[in-house]
């Protein structure tokens, strides 16, 4: 099945559950469409084909899904968190499987679900939820894990002032290998200042694509 060749009412579906993030937390919102607009643009850069670019693309967009089931008090805290509410925002990835699965009878969608539930996974496996390490990592979610953090670190927060993108290259340079896919860094950075500075920039064709189709 093609990516574009889906039910009309998982769009419906899948347009919702955008709407929920932005409902539920405007920044994650916004994140959620700059990972995935850089997402895709690295796995371009890898030299991966138009439909695995697009699972990217669609697990960067919910990679975060799961964060409208965290409590107010944890997710929208302006500072940093204890042990025992970081171990509760560390259930989102899990808890964005759970919300994806209904749509998982879709190929699509089912080939969306290990970047999410991969993306804080570690190359040295000190990451979460199943502490997968290397090559183990789905790349989809090795990519999303670069485009995630890179996104975090360059934004300003109420708390925080975003970094300087510099000052990022260089954090994703010090933790390759042991955090990160040290050839998807590489490639990432020396991509990235190709990609201009076009922000929350992401296709809408998945979300218009019924329309159009009824158009045609």
């Amino acid at each position: 099945m093609a990516w574009d060749n889906i039910p009309d009412w998982a769009y419906s579906v899948a347009k919702s559950l955008l709407q929920a993030i932005q409902a539920r937390d405007p920044y994650t919102y916004g994140h959620c469409r700059r990972v995935a607009r850089n997402a895709r643009l690295l796995a371009q850069a890898l030299g991966l084909n138009e439909y695995e670019q697009r699972i990217v693309e669609y697990s960067s967009l919910f990679h975060d899904l799961g964060k409208i089931g965290i409590p107010d008090a944890v997710l929208l805290k302006p500072g940093r968190l204890t042990r025992e509410e970081e171990a509760i925002m560390r259930e989102h990835p899990v808890k964005g499987v759970e919300i994806l699965s209904p749509l998982s009878p879709i190929p699509f969608f089912r080939e969306v679900l290990p970047g999410v539930r991969h993306h804080h996974e570690r190359m040295d496996g000190a990451g979460y939820p199943d502490g997968v390490y290397g090559d183990q990592i789905p790349l989809t979610a090795r990519i999303i894990l670069i485009s995630d953090t890179f996104d975090a670190m360059t934004t300003t927060r109420t708390y925080r002032k975003g970094l300087p993108v510099e000052t990022a290259y260089k954090e994703l340079r010090l933790f390759a290998g042991r955090q990160f896919d040290p050839s998807l860094v590489k490639t990432f950075i020396q991509a990235h200042p190709k990609w201009g500075n076009l922000e929350e920039e992401i296709t809408e064709e998945f979300i218009t694509a019924r329309s159009r189709r009824r158009a045609a």
